[in-house]
């Protein structure tokens, strides 16, 4: 996969326009500070908080990130495995429940890729960032 692409940003907790600082403070979204996002990059400084409520949205992100996992594992635990239903839906919740504070990362860091093409080539801006 190329490091130039949102997709490396999305899925690496990478900044959307330079590539390269963090997104989110801590790497694992099981921590107890998964939540804590940088203001701006801490590599080109890039905002990401654009506006006041901009994350709002990514709420419906990360339900599509549920649908589609719920809905691929119903195809590989019921259709193909052929396991009950309900053992199906009893292993389901738990795990969409644990599974929350990834989805809630993912879903921020689609949100803004969205909006922020990547420029890999981005010089370093001093404190306070642009």
């Amino acid at each position: 996969m190329s490091t130039n692409s949102r997709l490396h940003s999305i899925l690496f907790n990478k900044c959307p326009r330079c590539q390269q600082g963090d997104f989110f403070v801590t790497n694992s979204a099981f921590s107890r500070n998964f939540d804590k996002m940088h203001e701006h990059c801490p590599h080109c400084g890039e905002n990401f908080m654009p506006e006041p409520g901009f994350y709002w949205a990514s709420m419906f992100v990360s339900y599509a990130f549920y649908t589609i996992y719920s809905l691929i594992t119903f195809a590989i635990v019921v259709k193909w495995l052929a396991i009950d239903l309900d053992y199906f839906l009893v292993g389901l919740v738990p795990t969409l429940i644990l599974l929350t504070p990834y989805f809630f990362r993912l879903a921020r860091r689609t949100w803004l890729s969205i909006f922020i093409s990547p420029r890999p080539n981005r010089v370093h801006l001093p404190e306070g960032g642009i």
